[in-house]
């Protein structure tokens, strides 16, 4: 996946957003080029923004 096609507020969860960024560390190898730095930042981003929907949801 390139970050161009993460398309920002798209609606994953949490945990979906989790195994991408594991998968992108294991495709990686440990050690992310620059374009692999950039994904990771954009599914961070979106996986904090997950995290706290659905801490607004519980409460």
């Amino acid at each position: 996946m390139s970050p161009d096609s993460v398309t920002p507020g798209s609606v994953r969860s949490a945990a979906e957003l989790n195994d991408q960024i594991r998968a992108l560390w294991r495709r990686a190898g440990g050690t992310l080029s620059a374009q692999e730095r950039a994904e990771y930042e954009l599914l961070v981003v979106d996986w904090a923004s997950a995290i706290r929907g659905e801490v607004v949801e519980a409460a």
